[in-house]
C-alpha cells in the first residue's frame, strides 16, 4: 500500500472532484445498463476451484525473497518478479495481450511545460486579461486546451464546508480567500483557526494523482476548499496568493550569498568536466559536451504516467491585483474583505457580478522517459456477446526496494494504523491500548491525511539511526511480503483458479500493477491508456496487504477480519454481492467497514490502485487486512504471513468476481457514496 506523504494528502484532497465528476456525469453507460434489472447474485451450481495455502506460500516465498531486492520499480528485482508472474500465466494458459506479451508498458514521462493560459475579467464593460505569471499562476498540470466562460463568480469566503451550504455551485466558478489572521504562537496544529487555505492546483495531473477521493473527508462531498467545491459541481476554482513580506536585510544577504555559492559551484563543476575531457574543449566529453549533457538532464516541469491532454477543471491562484479586478463591480470592495481575513473575522459568501473567461492553453514537450511494465493475463469469457465485457482483478507487484546502508527500520507499533476518535474509544472500552492515538480533526482541516504514516516510516527512509553493527550484518531488503506480496500472490491463486476451473461468461483481466508505491503509476497509466475500453469493465477488485491481522491483534481481535473499502460508493450492488457471497462460504470472513469511513484518518480509499479506476467511475472493491508493526519495514517477511486466512480471502474475491462475470446482470452505478464505516454491520444496503 502506498505510503501517503504530506504533499500527496493536499493533492488528493484538492482533486477529489475527479471521482464525483466521473461517477455523476458519465458520458457512457455500462453495456446493458440503460434499464437496470435485477442485481447480480452469487453464482449457483458452480464447482469452484479451491485456493491452496501451500501454493501461495511457495509463490510468495520467491516474490518476497532477498533475491528480488524489494521489487522496487525500475529495478532488476521488479523485473524478476514480473517475469515470475508472467511465466505462471503462460503455464496456466492465460492469454497475453494482443501484442503477444504479458507486459503492458507503463511510460513515466517528464515534460517541459509552456503555460500560455489566460483569464479575462469583465466588469461594467471594462475588460482585463491576465496571463500566466501576470498576477495569476496556473499549474503545470492544467490539462488540455479548453475555454470556460462564466457570467458571475461565487465567492465562498474561507471555502469551508459551511460556506458551501445552501449555495448552488454546479457549473460555477468558485473563488475563496484564506484566513490570514496570525496563528497562535503555541501548539503544533498550524492554523488552529481551522481555516481552509486555498488549494493551488496540484503539481501532477488529476486522474488519480489528484485522485479525488476525499472531499474534505475521505470519499464524500463533505469538505471545503477546492475539493469540496469541485465535488459539488463547480467547474473551476481560484485561490488567493498573498504577497510575501519584504525580506529583511539579513534575508537579502543570505539570498545573495546562496546565489553566489550556486554560481561558483556551477563554474567549478564545468571546469572539472572540461579537464576530464582533455584540452580539446570542443571535443567529446569537453565543455560543450558537458553543457549538452546538462541540457539533456534538465529537470522536467511535470512528471506523470497520465495523459496531459485531457481537459480538467481549472484550479489556479491569483494575487491581490487580480482579486481587486474580480470585486470591481461589487458593493463590498476587496480591500474590506482582505482586512477582515487578516483579522480572522467571519466572511460571508456572495455572488460577484464579474464575467470571467478562463482559457487553458499549455504545450507539453517530452524531455525524458522511463518505462516499467504492468503484468497482464486474460481469460476469455464463454458467452459470444458478454465476452466483450470484463471483470478486472488487481494487486501491485512492486515494493520499496532496499537500503544500501542498511538503514531500513525494524518492527514497531508506530507502523500500525491511526483510528478515528470513535474507534479509539472502542479500543479503550475493550480494555486494549490505542497504539497511535490521534486527536479529532480540526474543523475545515480538509482531512487529506497529511503525513498519514510518518510514524510508520518507509522501508528505506527516515526512522532510527543506522544501527551500530557491521553493514554485512544489517537487513538491507524491505521484502514486502504483505505489502503487496500477499495481494500479488492472492491474485496468482485466483488466476490459476479460473484457468484450471470453470469459466464465466464475461472475460477476465488480471493485472499486477507496477509503481503503486511510487504513486499508483501502473493503475493510473492503465486508467488513462486502458488495454480494453473502460466502459466495458464491470468492476475492479483490488487486493493490497491481505496476509496479516490488523496491528497483529494488539488493539483487538482481527483474526477473522477483512476490511472492505469503496464497494458501496459507486455501486450498492457490488457491496451487497460481496456480503451475500461471503455468506455462502463454509467459514465466512468478518467483514469490517471501519476503513471505508469518510472520517477514518488513514484515508486508504485513495492510497491503492483501485482508486485509479474509481476515478473513472468503475465500481471497485478494495480488500485488505489493515496495517501492522511491519508496514514498510524490513521485517515484513514471509514467516509472518497467515496463509490459511489469505487463502480464504482469495477464495472470497475469486467467487465474487466469478458471480459478476457469470451473469448478464450488471452492477448498477447508483453513486450514493460511502454509507458504511466504523461500527457498520455486514448487511445489504437499500438501493
Amino acid at each position: 500500500m502506498k505510503k501517503i506523504r504530506g504533499w500527496e494528502s493536499v493533492r488528493n484532497a484538492a482533486m477529489l472532484f475527479v471521482v464525483f465528476a466521473a461517477v455523476w456525469a458519465q458520458p457512457w453507460k455500462m453495456l446493458g445498463q440503460a434499464k437496470p434489472a435485477l442485481a447480480p447474485e452469487p453464482a449457483r451450481g458452480i464447482r469452484y476451484s479451491t485456493i491452496s495455502p501451500d501454493e501461495m506460500k511457495e509463490w510468495l516465498s520467491y516474490l518476497a525473497s532477498d533475491q528480488l531486492q524489494g521489487r522496487q520499480i525500475f529495478t532488476e528485482g521488479f523485473g524478476l518478479a514480473a517475469q515470475y508472474v508472467a511465466d505462471h500465466l503462460k503455464e496456466w494458459g492465460l492469454k497475453p495481450q494482443p501484442d503477444g506479451t504479458y507486459y503492458q508498458p507503463v511510460k513515466l514521462k517528464g515534460y517541459r511545460v509552456t503555460r500560455n493560459s489566460t483569464v479575462t475579467v469583465t466588469v461594467n464593460g471594462a475588460t482585463k486579461t491576465f496571463k500566466h505569471g501576470d498576477h495569476v499562476t496556473f499549474a503545470t498540470n492544467s490539462g488540455g486546451k479548453q475555454t470556460l466562460s462564466f457570467d458571475s463568480v461565487e465567492f465562498a469566503g474561507y471555502a469551508q464546508a459551511a460556506d458551501f451550504q445552501g449555495r448552488d455551485l454546479k457549473d460555477k466558478l468558485v473563488v475563496s480567500i484564506p484566513n490570514l489572521a496570525p496563528a497562535p504562537a503555541a501548539g503544533r496544529g498550524g492554523n488552529a483557526r481551522g481555516a481552509s487555505a486555498p488549494a493551488a492546483a496540484p503539481a501532477t495531473p488529476p486522474g488519480l494523482a489528484a485522485p479525488a477521493a476525499n472531499a474534505g473527508g475521505r470519499g464524500g462531498a463533505r469538505g471545503g476548499g477546492a475539493a469540496g467545491a469541485l465535488a459539488l459541481g463547480a467547474k473551476a476554482y481560484i485561490g488567493l496568493t498573498v504577497a510575501a513580506a519584504a525580506p529583511t536585510p539579513a534575508e537579502q544577504a543570505l539570498t545573495q550569498a546562496q546565489a553566489a555559492l550556486t554560481q561558483a559551484t556551477t563554474a567549478v563543476n564545468q571546469a572539472q568536466q572540461a579537464l576530464r575531457g582533455g584540452n580539446n574543449a570542443g571535443g567529446r566529453g569537453g565543455a560543450q559536451a558537458a553543457a549538452g549533457g546538462a541540457r539533456g538532464a534538465a529537470a522536467a516541469d511535470l512528471t506523470t504516467v497520465q495523459r496531459v491532454d485531457n481537459p480538467i477543471a481549472p484550479q489556479f491562484t491569483g494575487d491581490e491585483t487580480f482579486y481587486e479586478a474580480l470585486f470591481e463591480g461589487n458593493s463590498i470592495k476587496f480591500a474590506d474583505i482582505l482586512a477582515a481575513a487578516r483579522r480572522g473575522d467571519p466572511i460571508a459568501a456572495m455572488t460577484l457580478p464579474a464575467k470571467v473567461t478562463i482559457n487553458i492553453d499549455n504545450t507539453f514537450e517530452v524531455v525524458n522517459e522511463q518505462i516499467s511494465h504492468n503484468v497482464v493475463g486474460i481469460i476469455e469469457g464463454t458467452d459470444p456477446v458478454l465476452k466483450d465485457t470484463y471483470v478486472m482483478f488487481g494487486a501491485h507487484l512492486d515494493h520499496v526496494g532496499y537500503s544500501q546502508t542498511g538503514a531500513g527500520r525494524g518492527s514497531g507499533t508506530d507502523a500500525c494504523r491511526r483510528r478515528s476518535p470513535a474507534a479509539q474509544a472502542a479500543v479503550t472500552a475493550a480494555g486494549k491500548t490505542v497504539l497511535r492515538p490521534t486527536a479529532a480533526p480540526q474543523a475545515g482541516a480538509g482531512g487529506g491525511g497529511g503525513g498519514a504514516n510518518r510514524g510508520g516510516g518507509g522501508g528505506n527512509r527516515g526512522g532510527a539511526a543506522t544501527p551500530a553493527v557491521p553493514l554485512d550484518q544489517r537487513d538491507l531488503v524491505s521484502n514486502g511480503a504483505d505489502d503487496d506480496g500477499s495481494g500479488s500472490t492472492a491474485e496468482l491463486a485466483i488466476a490459476k483458479a479460473f484457468a484450471t476451473g470453470p469459466k464465466p461468461k464475461r472475460s477476465l483481466i488480471f493485472m499486477w500493477h507496477t509503481g503503486e508505491e511510487a504513486g499508483l503509476y501502473g493503475s493510473r497509466y492503465n486508467a488513462d491508456f486502458p488495454i480494453v475500453p473502460l466502459e466495458k469493465v464491470q468492476a475492479q477488485l483490488n487486493m493490497d496487504m491481505v496476509g496479516r491481522d490488523d496491528c497483529d491483534d494488539l488493539e483487538g481481535d482481527f483474526t477473522n477480519s477483512l476490511f472492505i473499502i469503496g464497494a458501496d460508493r459507486i455501486s450498492t450492488d457490488l457491496h451487497n454481492l460481496i456480503i451475500s457471497t461471503n455468506n455462502t462460504l463454509s467459514k465466512p470472513m468478518t467483514l469490517d467497514y471501519e476503513m471505508n469511513d469518510p472520517n477514518d484518518p488513514e484515508g486508504v480509499y485513495t492510497r491503492s490502485d483501485h482508486y485509479s479506476y474509481a476515478s473513472k467511475g468503475i465500481p471497485i472493491a478494495f480488500f485488505t487486512t489493515g496495517l501492522h508493526p511491519d508496514y514498510h519495514r524490513v521485517t515484513d517477511t514471509v514467516d509472518k504471513i497467515i496463509f490459511p486466512k489469505m487463502a480464504r480471502i482469495a477464495q472470497l474475491v475469486y467467487e465474487t468476481g466469478f458471480s459478476i462475470a457469470n451473469t448478464d446482470r450488471v452492477l448498477e452505478h447508483d453513486n450514493k457514496g460511502p454509507r458504511t464505516g466504523f461500527g457498520s454491520k455486514a448487511e445489504a444496503l437499500p438501493k
